[in-house]
């Protein structure tokens, strides 16, 4: 979708995105932070959230209640339980739709959202994770289910809460189309964020699935009261993992040098605003990962991607023995210090062999 095909020819692209109705389908928090950012550049944002009652508390408080609530909303921003409304069905639509939802109800709920999407949309989704089993990508999983042909993925070392504060961040948005790439800027790009395009969507999506797992790891090593050398040598040797896995799938090595690669993975595994991280450092504590999923008030997609992705890498051969001491551990089969003592007794290879 572009300027030219809604007949608007002079017009720029900002020009037009400033005209435009916007839906973000998911009221989690990163959902918020990006309803929040498109509000800035774009006339009418519309949050589409499973409750009732918190759409309407949203649209009372101009704040969400359950995720970020420190964050305020400005008047162009409204939220709505139901599809219909959240594609201003009869209002001409919306022409960007941001797909800000966990990977396991990716389907489900784009089966339900279909028949609302007219198909010349905007599609970007901004989801860290894969499809449990299949190993598909989202916009895998998209591209099957919602008639939209021009899809991209927003990534990159993005921590919803430091964005709310109004700090400096930057993001990476991937598409196989120019217009997507050039709808994500004009959408997003303020003085407070910066967006970068790029066309290698698998890597960018496998780089922010695969920095979940190796940012269970580091949180482990930091409650276990490790320092710097051991952060360093998880986070280099987990990019290693990384590439070799992301780069079997057909991405770029490139992408994980970059923001949706090396960038996430040092934020996500530095911070304990990172749920994964969270996860991590229960689990070196001594908690079952269940009562820690059940008090999390959050999805950690690290947990369930690292037992896909390991059982993927075992069946092809591919090398990861970080993500294959995190599967164990999540899966309640061996402690932190009894994975760690395996990986660091492994035999010693070349820093650069390739499996």
């Amino acid at each position: 979708m572009s300027c030219v095909e809604y007949g608007w020819d002079s017009m720029t692209s900002k020009d037009f995105w400033r005209n435009s109705k916007i839906a973000v389908i998911g009221g989690g928090s990163w959902g918020t932070v990006l309803a929040h950012l498109a509000s800035k550049n774009c006339q009418d944002v519309r949050i589409w959230v499973r409750d009732e009652a918190q759409a309407r508390a949203i649209n009372a408080t101009r704040s969400n209640p359950n995720y970020v609530k420190e964050l305020i909303f400005n008047d162009r921003v409204k939220a709505f339980d139901s599809y219909e409304r959240t594609f201003a069905v009869g209002e001409g639509g919306v022409q960007a739709v941001i797909w800000a939802l966990p990977s396991q109800v990716c389907r489900e709920q784009a089966q339900i959202a279909a028949p609302f999407f007219r198909g010349d949309e905007i599609l970007l989704h901004a989801t860290k994770g894969i499809e449990d089993g299949s190993l598909k990508r989202i916009s895998e999983v998209l591209e099957e289910e919602l008639p939209c042909p021009r899809i991209g993925v927003l990534s990159g070392p993005n921590l919803a809460g430091e964005i709310a504060r109004g700090e400096p961040a930057a993001t990476v948005v991937a598409s196989r189309f120019s217009e997507v790439t050039d709808a994500g800027q004009a959408i997003f790009a303020s003085d407070q964020f910066r967006v970068y395009m790029a066309t290698d969507m698998v890597g960018v999506e496998w780089a922010g699935t695969l920095k979940n797992i190796l940012a269970i790891a580091a949180g482990a090593l930091d409650a276990l009261g490790f320092g710097w050398n051991s952060r360093a040598m998880l986070i280099t040797r987990g990019l290693a993992e990384m590439v070799r896995f992301g780069t079997a799938l057909g991405a770029e090595q490139s992408t994980f040098l970059g923001l949706a690669g090396m960038g996430d993975l040092l934020a996500t595994c530095s911070s304990p605003l990172s749920r994964n991280y969270r996860v991590g450092a229960r689990l070196a504590k001594g908690e079952k990962i269940e009562d820690i999923l059940s008090s999390l008030g959050a999805t950690a997609e690290g947990v369930r991607t690292a037992r896909t992705v390991h059982q993927f890498a075992v069946k092809y051969g591919i090398e990861m023995p970080i993500t294959e001491g995190v599967y164990h551990v999540v899966s309640g089969e061996v402690s932190v210090q009894d994975a760690l003592k395996q990986l660091m007794i492994r035999p010693s290879i070349s820093e650069f062999t390739k499996y």
